[in-house]
């Protein structure tokens, strides 16, 4: 039967990778692959994540199964950094550990679903592994338009889908540090989409993929938080592939709230369920690692303070394109100081993208997409200069 099965398409990203690799100029500049670099090019291990791994190789004395809810300590532990002071919203709120944010993704799509889910309405452009999922689960796919041309979130577009939706719909929002566009909502936008929900009784499903990296720890979760206290139930599934440096190792949290604490147990065992069927137990060495860092107060203090760094690259990164925006007319580098995180879209044509890449060495997503820490001081003119050969 396996000789039925139609050929897929190649992963673009996978090719990119491979074309950047083969290309011998030296000045060549890699935008494509979302992860974090320094200014040297390095994706590091963190210093808190090493101590943390050295503790577990010293200390830990069982490999033995955790079962699906993986690290419980782990989900703990990170509870207050998402949820605030009351991390259990009065005891409503219960998470299990997941194989990354993507296996979160998976199970809160899954759990929607079987609760009687038939619709999930999501913002476009989004992160390609959304529809993906969505698709792989057999939930219809309704789109709405997440940010104008302006370079602004389109608050009119997704209050437009959380109202006209209906009562077997969901909604999926990116919690902060959108990918691919680096528009979030204010916090404005976030209170009238709070009071849209409230309103409408749609459930979210909210994904935090990138917390920490575009204002702060707070400030990244602030908009989930309002939508938290004005629902009844919500979905949130959790990353930390990114703010601890942790993608090969797969570590995530899926988080549930129920209308009544009484309500909750059965939520879980559903997901427990799922998680069975899909990946039986999660890896456990990241989640062992985080867990240590976040009860440790040096090593948090540490990681924090890695963050921190992080973040503040982005930011000069994007302030150095946005202050480079008279350089390259129409290509609107000048929003990208207001956006946050990782990513940005420019306005780019394929052709425009193929000379980049054959003429400058530039490599970058099909869509426009840029992974703005692939920039640094050294590299930054030339980027800029290269953008603006092309637009002429």
């Amino acid at each position: 039967m396996l000789d039925q099965l139609a050929p897929q398409a190649p992963d673009a990203l996978l090719a990119l990778i491979k074309m950047f690799a083969d290309d011998e100029r030296p000045d060549k500049i890699d935008l494509g692959v979302g992860v974090y670099r320094t200014n040297e090019g390095a994706t590091p291990v963190f210093r808190a994540i090493k101590k943390s791994e050295q503790r577990l190789v010293d200390e830990q004395d069982s490999k033995s199964y955790l079962g699906p809810e993986g690290d419980m300590g782990f989900v703990e532990a990170l509870m207050p950094y998402i949820f605030g002071e009351d991390a259990s919203m009065g005891g409503r709120i219960e998470g299990m550990q997941t194989p990354g944010g993507t296996g979160a993704v998976r199970l809160a799509v899954s759990l929607a679903q079987k609760a009687g889910v038939k619709r999930i309405h999501m913002g476009v452009p989004s992160w390609p592994n959304h529809a993906q999922i969505l698709a792989d689960v057999g939930v219809e796919t309704v789109t709405f338009v997440h940010a104008g041309d302006d370079g602004q979130a389109d608050l009119g577009a997704v209050l437009g889908a959380i109202r006209g939706a209906r009562p077997d719909d969901a909604v999926l929002l990116h919690g902060c540090c959108h990918n691919p566009t680096g528009v979030d909502y204010t916090s404005d936008q976030w209170a009238e989409i709070a009071r849209a929900f409230a309103e409408t009784g749609v459930l979210p499903i909210i994904d935090v993929a990138y917390h920490g990296l575009g204002q702060g720890l707070d400030e990244d979760v602030a908009g989930l938080r309002m939508v938290l206290a004005a629902v009844p139930e919500a979905l949130v599934a959790y990353s930390c592939d990114k703010n601890f440096g942790l993608y090969r190792d797969r570590v995530g949290a899926f988080f549930m709230m129920a209308k009544h604490q009484d309500e909750l147990p059965a939520i879980v065992s559903n997901a427990y369920a799922l998680a069975r069927a899909n990946w039986s137990m999660p890896p456990d060495h990241g989640g062992a690692a985080v867990r240590q860092i976040l009860e440790d107060a040096d090593l948090t203090c540490l990681w924090i303070e890695e963050l921190a760094d992080m973040r503040a690259r982005m930011r000069r990164v994007r302030e150095r394109l946005a202050a480079a925006d008279n350089e390259a007319p129409g290509l609107g580098l000048a929003t990208l100081g207001d956006q946050n995180g990782l990513f940005a879209m420019l306005p780019l044509s394929k052709e425009q993208i193929a000379k980049l890449r054959d003429d400058h060495a530039i490599y970058m997503a099909g869509s426009g997409r840029i992974n703005v820490a692939g920039l640094h001081a050294g590299n930054t003119d030339k980027f800029v200069a290269a953008l603006a050969d092309v637009a002429g």
